[in-house]
């Protein structure tokens, strides 16, 4: 009996002892379980910062474990130079204040490119000259009713003042141009003149100025001529023109005269002449004012012109431009081929058509700078 009940103890006793064993060890390695996984996470974590901290630091050695969890989003790298580069790619990502060099250099100079500004005393944001001037010579082409009485004649203009950019600019313009009577316009004023004469002078005697009157008639101006230049290449340019003044119309009808000329070297008449020297005063027959007409009015322009320079360095360009003037003249009544009866002794008008409306086009050619 006691050997029975021993052995029934004992075997209670190791199986107890048995179970606490097993509980025992299936707890301790739950925690190393649990340890192991922690310590894990921890590694990949410092490793993470680590390589980091490194890929700041392009030249150092990185020494990391070895993570075989690859998140889906992050490409394999087989060097720490392309970690690095990564890192900084990230960083700028990181940061959309800082600058983009690359971007600065390509655009020459900003993130934003624009045009470089030359604002200063003498230039204008845009570079353009704040001032400009010109000058040129031409010929005019008498339009409308003007035709009738007026050829074909020549003149030359002075511009300049405020350009506001390489577009507009806005110049102070003096023009002077010269036209001469047609035949027309000449024999029915020696027709006038030579009534008057007949009737009220006859001393003078009859067609006294048939074949010898002469004359012609200019216009000069002072104008505001706002300029717009509409296109502008490396060498070609065009501009648009038009302008607003004063133009001041005269007419004048000649005949030869009796005058003293000379007085240089070798001059006609000796010393037996009007004068004394080398050469002496001769004699000559010149032009002589018989009668003249003038008219002041406010008058218009307006054209377009083309401009070239020969170099992209240079400000001087060379231009040629046409106009159409129009001067609003007053008209005055007077004494004309159809009206030879109502001339008398205290008539003044012999010539009305320099009070009519004024037309020709100038094309004149020249220099801007």
């Amino acid at each position: 009996m006691y050997r029975s009940i021993r052995s029934s103890e004992v075997e209670r006793r190791w199986n107890g002892g048995a179970s606490v064993l097993v509980r025992r060890a299936v707890a301790v390695i739950t925690i190393l379980g649990a340890g192991v996984a922690v310590m894990g996470a921890q590694t990949s974590s410092a490793a993470q910062s680590q390589t980091g901290a490194v890929a700041q630091q392009p030249g150092a050695a990185v020494q990391t474990p070895l993570n075989l969890q690859v998140p889906a989003n992050e490409a394999m790298v087989s060097s720490s130079a392309a970690e690095g580069s990564d890192a900084l790619v990230n960083e700028a990502k990181a940061e959309p204040g800082a600058p983009n060099f690359a971007a600065m250099m390509h655009a020459g100079g900003g993130q934003n490119s624009r045009r470089p500004r030359y604002g200063s005393s003498f230039r204008n944001a845009d570079g353009s000259d704040k001032w400009m001037a010109y000058g040129g010579g031409g010929f005019g082409l008498p339009v409308g009713n003007t035709n009738n009485y007026l050829s074909i004649g020549y003149g030359f203009q002075v511009g300049g003042g405020r350009q506001f950019s390489r577009r507009f600019a806005l110049p102070v313009e003096f023009d002077w141009d010269h036209f001469g009577f047609t035949q027309q316009n000449l024999n029915n004023q020696t027709t006038i003149y030579d009534t008057y004469l007949t009737d009220f002078d006859p001393s003078v005697g009859a067609n006294a100025l048939s074949g010898i009157l002469g004359g012609g008639s200019h216009v000069w101006s002072f104008t505001i001529d706002p300029t717009y230049t509409f296109y502008a290449g490396h060498s070609w340019g065009a501009y648009a023109v038009g302008g607003v003044g004063f133009y001041h119309k005269t007419a004048a009808f000649t005949v030869p005269a009796p005058a003293v000329c000379g007085g240089g070297y070798g001059g006609y008449g000796g010393y037996g002449g009007y004068g004394y020297g080398y050469g002496g005063f001769y004699p000559c027959i010149a032009s002589a004012t018989f009668d003249k007409y003038t008219s002041n009015a406010p008058g218009f322009n307006g054209g377009a012109g083309i401009t070239y320079k020969f170099s992209d360095y240079s400000r001087i360009q060379v231009y040629g431009e046409l106009r159409y003037v129009f001067v609003v003249n007053s008209f005055k009544p007077g004494i004309t081929i159809d009206n030879l009866n109502a001339i008398t002794a205290t008539t003044t008008n012999f010539y009305p058509a320099n009070s009519m409306h004024t037309e020709y086009i100038p094309f004149k050619f020249g220099i801007r700078f």
